[in-house]
Order: structure tokens, then sequence, then C-alpha cells
């Protein structure tokens, strides 16, 4: 049976407005989500709800109908798998990549030196997926998207504290790949990923 464009603007609604409570911290770690009560609050019918909780699911942010709170060795966890995808997707884009996306990458990179936060937090997201775009390589691709939301909330906390040289290893990356050396742009781009997560912890702990 075929989502008809009713349904599936409800779905959007309901994963939309979830999400985004969850990752700002208005539904904290641990608490039970209830398809009646968001079904109401929506005014939709608890088949989006159920829909939207499920794609969440995947993407980790909820577990058993409850909002996940990762522990520090989740993290840990999450952040390996990332430094071992998004590493290896440097060291291809340091072969592949083409002078369009070479130009948004920088692009990228400007906008962050100038930009108000809203900016900073898409040019941030802009330069990881222009690289990870470049590997070509689908599967990766959908194992960091289904990562994007974790992903959100720690450049949420990098941005926002505005973690020390965030922007210069986004230029030493770029820098790495134009110059064709996918051995460097693979090691910066996990050491640049290694310090997102330090700080993130190191700001957590305060």
């Amino acid at each position: 049976m075929m989502n008809t464009p009713k349904r599936n603007s409800a779905y959007t609604q309901a994963y939309e407005y979830l999400r985004e409570k969850i990752l700002n911290g208005d539904i904290e770690g641990g608490h039970k989500l209830v398809e009646d009560r968001f079904a109401k609050m929506l005014g939709v019918s608890r088949t989006p709800i159920r829909e939207a909780l499920r794609k969440l699911e995947e993407e980790g942010l909820v577990k058993q109908k409850r909002v996940v709170k990762p522990t520090e060795s989740d993290l840990r966890d999450i952040f390996r798998v990332r430094m071992l995808l998004e590493g290896d997707a440097a060291r291809a884009a340091a072969y592949y990549m083409d002078n369009k996306r070479l130009a948004t990458l920088k692009e990228s990179i400007d906008v962050s030196k100038r930009g108000n936060y809203e900016e900073i937090m898409v040019s941030n997201k802009q330069f990881h997926d222009v690289i990870v775009e470049a590997s070509n390589n689908r599967f990766m691709i959908d194992a960091i998207n289904r990562m994007q939301s974790i992903i959100y909330l720690f450049r949420k906390t990098v941005v926002y504290h505005n973690r020390p040289r965030l922007i210069e290893e986004h230029e030493d990356i770029y820098q790495a790949i134009v110059n064709r050396n996918a051995e460097k742009a693979e090691k910066l781009m996990r050491d640049h990923l290694q310090a997102d997560l330090d700080f993130f912890l190191y700001v957590s702990k305060d």
C-alpha cells in the first residue's frame, strides 16, 4: 500500500518535531515517548508517530520508545566508527574530488570564518558531507547519514562553544585534499574528529 501525500506530511511533521525536541534537549534522555500523547498534540493518528519513532530509533536517538542517553563509552564507540568512515572518505577525496566539489569545500571554510552560529552549523555540515560524498561509496554515505542526528549533537556543541582550531583544521584537511595527499588527508580527518570528541566530553562534564 502506497503512502498518500497527507500521510507522508503527517510522518514528516511528527519526525521533525520529535527530532528537534530531542536534539534541543526539550525531551531528555530516558523519557518515554507515548504515541497517543504526541498524536493528540500534533493532531495526527498514531501511525505517523510510530513511523517517526522507528526512524529516530534507526538514527540512534530512541530505543524501545525511550530517548537514548548515550554513555561516554557509547559516544567513543560512535566516534570510532565515524573516524574510520570519514578518514577513509578523506583519503578517497584526495584521489577523486573534482574541482566543483573542491570549490564548494573552500566556500564552506570561508563561510565558517565570517558566519554566524547558524551559518557555521550549515557550512560545517557541508564540509563533512562534501568529503563523504566524494568517496562515491553509497554504503559509506548511507552509514554516515544514519548517524546524522548524533553527529548534530556534537556539531552543535563544538560550534556553540567555539572549539579552538576547528576551522584551521578544516583548512588543513582541504589543503591535503587539494595536494592529493591521501595519507595526510585521512590522518588529519581522524585527528580532527578525535579533537571534536575530546572537546565535547570536556564541555559536557562542566
